[in-house]
């Protein structure tokens, strides 16, 4: 194993000598019958975002499709690989899933990435055609007058929930049961420095601080 992080050999002798011998009849019990998540968790890559740490998961319990900036494509069935929508049509039409959430969070780095138009998001380059599914064709984004660059920073942060939330709905097998009732959508938004976490009202479009 020569070259391997040392940091993760660490972890997973932390992991079987306190984690795995409390928990090694669940892992059984999931290696025997398989996983049945209640919760699809669709996250961001940064390290910072662990969807299982946020809300204390255990083994079995989150089923989580993590990207860049959380971005959920619309419904576009072709010959190309899509892992986000596979990931979705899995955990609806397979799993079952009754809840999907989608999770921004603070200091996102591809929302920056599409604040900023660094040079990564050249046309060429996976970062900048994959943030470009966060608007629509005509659609401009801009900053808004006296808006500070943090609190616009941030409302992108959370349109991203929003339109990840819109383009769920293009996909058949989660908007049929969406409106039979047999699957909720949510949104979330967590606060890295903080360590926060605001749940979407949708009805009121705000998000809402929990424990507030």
């Amino acid at each position: 194993m020569t070259g391997f992080p040392e940091r993760l050999l660490e972890g997973y002798r932390t992991f079987t000598s306190q984690r795995l011998p409390t928990e090694q009849s669940r892992y059984r019990e999931l290696s025997e019958r398989g996983q049945s998540p209640q919760v699809m968790v669709i996250g961001c890559c940064d390290s910072r975002v662990s969807p299982e740490v946020i809300f204390d998961a255990g083994p079995g319990e989150l089923f989580v499709m993590r990207n860049i900036a959380n971005l959920v494509p619309v419904y576009q069935p072709d010959s190309g690989a899509h892992g986000v929508s596979a990931a979705l049509e899995y955990a609806v039409t397979v799993l079952r899933v009754k809840h999907i959430v989608v999770l921004g969070h603070a200091q996102c780095g591809g929302i920056r990435a599409f604040i900023d138009k660094i040079e990564p998001l050249s046309p060429g380059d996976f970062i900048g055609k994959w943030m470009a599914m966060f608007i629509k064709p005509g659609e401009t984004v801009s900053q808004r007058g006296h808006e500070s660059m943090a609190d616009f920073t941030i409302r992108i942060e959370k349109a991203a929930v929003f339109r990840s939330l819109e383009n769920l709905l293009t996909f058949p097998f989660v908007r049929t049961p969406v409106e039979r009732g047999e699957l909720k959508l949510h949104g979330a938004y967590f606060g890295v420095k903080e360590g926060s976490l605001f749940v979407l009202d949708q009805a009121a479009k705000e998000f809402h601080r929990v424990g507030e």
